[in-house]
This record gives structure tokens, sequence and C-alpha cells, in this order.
């Protein structure tokens, strides 16, 4: 697994071949795990987690990929990395908490994770429920070993860890009280407003909410010679627009299930579908824009045009309204190979039976 695949059935080959299976040999060690922790409310978020949002974990796997033979090493972080993600989006969304304390300590770990030498720490420090059978060090541990073998982390590691405190900021924010997170969100994004003027307060923030940027230095770092130019490369590439366009088309599917768990969504601050699409398709174009600039521009155009055809094959879009018009003009905006990635998606779930 040495070179970049050159195109959209090559990559899926890969996909289906080599990295679905290695994920779930990855998953089923986290899911053994989680079934031995102690604490019943603990236990329950790490499980759901994992069965719920695997295809988080299969998705980010695919960068595997540009960390040529080392590319078993990069999905192990990978899944370790996604999992955290997971696991405490459960616990600040879905658990007995709504202070803020308690949130930032929880993403404590993900810094950690990234962070070599950094002793785990005391992250249910601010929650009732503590024993996890150190569950979540385990998951900082993995990572930090993963870390340890890329000869220059140092060059990443500045971007590894912004991407990370923007992610962890914006955990902290949207999932406090709800008549505290949009303050807290518009006043969050005011100390960035400068920097990215071009973007709404729910832009940056989707744009904060993704893990592809940090999964993209870290293969690369694995498969190749990092400089501090590479890695400034990829960090501006894919902050702040791939990132947005990932979690804008997941919020985007999302938006039922959303409103009737009480979810914060983004993609509910347009003014109409209409200035969703016209968004939606300027974050497409700089996506792709901003790809140009890095080797195996190829592959980070596959995934762009992926990520597109990926998530509008899901079977939620068919109930959105003015869905099916969206999907079109998205898809033709990305151009053919969205389509192919929307095709063998839709294919995929229906013989898997979720269509």
């Amino acid at each position: 697994m040495y070179s970049i695949p050159k195109t959209s059935p090559m990559l899926m080959g890969f996909v289906y071949r080599k990295i679905f299976p290695q994920v779930n040999v990855e998953l089923n060690y986290w899911k053994d795990r989680a079934e031995k922790i102690p604490n019943r409310e603990l236990r329950a978020q790490a499980l759901a987690s994992l069965e719920s949002k695997r295809f988080h974990c299969q998705g980010g796997a695919v960068y595997s990929i540009l960390a040529g033979h080392r590319w078993k090493e990069a999905i192990r972080f990978i899944i370790a990395y996604q999992t955290i993600s997971d696991y405490l989006d459960n616990l600040c969304d879905r658990s007995t908490s709504l202070d803020p304390n308690d949130f930032s300590m929880l993403h404590r770990s993900m810094e950690d994770a990234l962070t070599i030498g950094n002793p785990t720490n005391d992250y249910y420090q601010y929650r009732c429920e503590k024993d996890d059978g150190e569950y979540l060090s385990d998951l900082v541990k993995t990572c930090q070993h993963s870390l340890w073998q890329i000869t220059d982390y140092q060059h990443i590691e500045g971007y590894l860890l912004q991407l990370e405190r923007l992610y962890g900021d914006l955990q902290v924010h949207k999932h406090v009280k709800e008549d505290e997170r949009i303050p807290r969100l518009e006043k969050w994004y005011c100390s960035y407003k400068e920097s990215w003027p071009s973007l709404s307060w729910y832009e940056f923030s989707a744009s904060s909410g993704s893990t592809l940027g940090i999964f993209c230095l870290v293969s690369y770092g694995m498969g190749q010679e990092m400089t501090k130019q590479l890695a400034k490369r990829i960090y501006e590439s894919y902050f702040p627009f791939m990132q947005g366009l990932h979690i804008l088309l997941d919020y985007y599917i999302d938006q039922q299930e959303d409103r009737i768990e009480g979810d914060l969504n983004f993609c509910n601050y347009y003014n109409s579908n209409d200035h969703m699409k016209e968004r939606l398709l300027f974050f497409i174009e700089q996506a792709n824009k901003n790809v140009q600039q890095l080797p195996n521009k190829q592959f980070h155009e596959m995934v762009h045009n992926g990520l597109v055809g990926l998530y509008l094959a899901d079977p939620k879009v068919k109930g959105l309204k003015s869905g099916k018009e969206i999907t079109k003009t998205l898809l033709q905006a990305s151009g053919f190979q969205s389509s192919f990635f929307h095709l063998n998606i839709k294919l995929y779930n229906k013989l898997k039976g979720r269509s």
C-alpha cells in the first residue's frame, strides 16, 4: 500500500479491501475495552458512540493512505483519536452534565493525546461518574505512542494543537445550557472574525468541529519527510473550508434528527434553503481551490468530492425540504467524482438495507 490511488474506483478498492477491515480490527478492540468499563453510564455512552458513529472512523481512516507503508499505524491513531472525540461528544450531549468545566476537562484528553510525554489526567474530575477502567487514558496513550514514531513531529505539533483547541472550545460552548450556547459561540467567533471575515459565527463553528485536518497532518507525517512549509500548507488547505464543508454536510443531513432531539444544528441559522445552498457551493469551491497546493492533490480532490457524494447519499436526505434539488445542484458543482461516490454509497447502503 505505497501508491496513492489516482482514480475514484481505485480509492474505493483500497477502502473496501484494506482500510475498512483494519478499521474493524481497531474498533473491535476498543469495543471489547468499552464492554469492561465498570461504571454503567460511562460504559453505555462508550458503547453507544462506537455503535452509532462507526462511519466517522471509517471516513477518517481514508487518510491512512497518505502514510504509505505505515498505514496500519495511521489507522490505529485515527481510530483511537476519533473514538475519544465520539465518546466525549456522547458524554457532553447525551449524558448527565451541563457543566462547562466538566466539558473542558474531558476534552483535555484530546490535547494530551496530541502531546507526546504528557501524563494522563483525571478527566472525570467534574462529574459523578469516574471509573472507566482506564478506557479514556488508554485511548490517549495509544495516540501518543503512534505520534512518538513520527520523526518530524515538531513540525506538525503546533498545528495539531491549534486544531484541537478550536475543536475543544467548540464542544464546550455548544453543549452548555441551551440559552447560553449562541451567545458563547458568537463571542468566541468575535476573537477570530478578523482572520475569517467571510464566515458567519455558525460557519466558523462548523469549521472547528472536524478532525480531518488532524488526520491529514498525522498521516502525512507518518508517510514522508515533514517540513514546516508542508505542515503550514496542509493546515491552511484544511481549515476552514475543507473542515467546514465536512461538518456543514453532516449538519445538513441531520436537520430533522436534531430538531427532534433538541440539538444545536448550524444549518438552521441560514436565512433560507437557497442561502444554505449558496454557502455550501461556496465551501465546495473554496475547499477544491485550497487543496490544489498540496502534494497528491488528486487524493484530496477525491476526498473533497467523496464528502459531498457520501453525505448526500444518506437516506436522511430524502426527508429534507428541497433535498432532491440541493443534492442535484451540489453534485453538479462537485463534478463526476462526487456523482461516482454518491451512486457507490447509495448502492452500498441498499445492499446493507439502509436505503
